[in-house]
């Protein structure tokens, strides 16, 4: 038997996750009210890491068509399993190059890109693919702008327009924005607000010169009111949907 209670009672995993993504929705259009903006602005992400595929078809159930993986291998099976259902993929984490074919027979969209080399190696394999073309993000790390970044992923704001460029001009590719995540070192940790207004500074730059990349990823379950504030056009939200993963016994 599943950890979760049998479905259809009041403590169900369905009535469970349908409560957190009420209180999420509810969090959304606040934050969209508050900033003036329309509730449709804004792509709700349901990152579903660690969850199994039978999370994503009850959240496919309550309305969710955008949901986010960030390791390939958890994300080729899931997207094999629920392959029924009406879901756009989206890949955020850090990708190895050898996973670049993997990801783009599954993903409609790539939040992760930080180096050419990844935009050549996901170009090549959708045009093997024949595929539809493939949205790409440059992620944008802005502490290194500080000198920092550890081991996260993502480009230095003064890089961005050469990777942009590169993705711009890639067989197979579509440049559809930017995406971060809130520092946890630099000038900005601890400041997602700032760290959200500074994207977007980098998204109207960006846009000046490419006026489609008009994407902008930012904002999670701590702090998708800011990134709303500040313009985010997509919310990736994962705890706060999806809840604590149950001990194992």
């Amino acid at each position: 038997m599943s950890a979760w209670d049998e479905p259809g009672t009041p403590g169900s995993r369905e009535a469970e996750l349908a409560a957190n993504l009420a209180r999420v929705e509810e969090r959304i259009t606040r934050a969209c009210d508050a900033a003036g903006r329309a509730r449709t602005d804004v792509t709700l992400i349901v990152v579903t890491k660690t969850y199994p595929a039978e999370d994503v078809r009850r959240l496919a159930a309550l309305g969710v068509r955008d949901v986010a993986e960030n390791r390939d291998q958890e994300a080729a099976a899931k997207a094999a399993a629920c392959a029924d259902l009406a879901l756009n993929w989206h890949f955020v984490g850090q990708l190895q190059t050898n996973k670049a074919r993997s990801v783009a027979k599954y993903a409609q969209c790539v939040h992760s890109v930080d180096r050419v080399r990844l935009a050549r190696a996901l170009s090549a394999a959708v045009v093997s693919l024949e595929r539809a073309p493939l949205d790409c993000l440059v992620q944008v790390a802005l502490e290194k702008a500080s000198g920092q970044g550890g081991d996260r992923g993502g480009v230095a704001p003064d890089a961005v327009g050469e990777l942009a460029a590169a993705l711009d001009e890639a067989p197979g590719l579509r440049l559809a924005g930017l995406m971060t995540v809130a520092p946890l070192t630099g000038a900005y940790a601890g400041a997602p607000a700032a760290a959200f207004e500074r994207l977007q500074e980098i998204s109207r730059r960006l846009r000046s010169v490419h006026p489609a990349a008009n994407m902008v990823s930012a904002g999670m379950s701590a702090d998708l009111e800011e990134a709303i504030a500040a313009g985010a056009t997509h919310v990736r939200v994962g705890s706060a949907v999806l809840g604590v993963r149950p001990a194992l016994g």
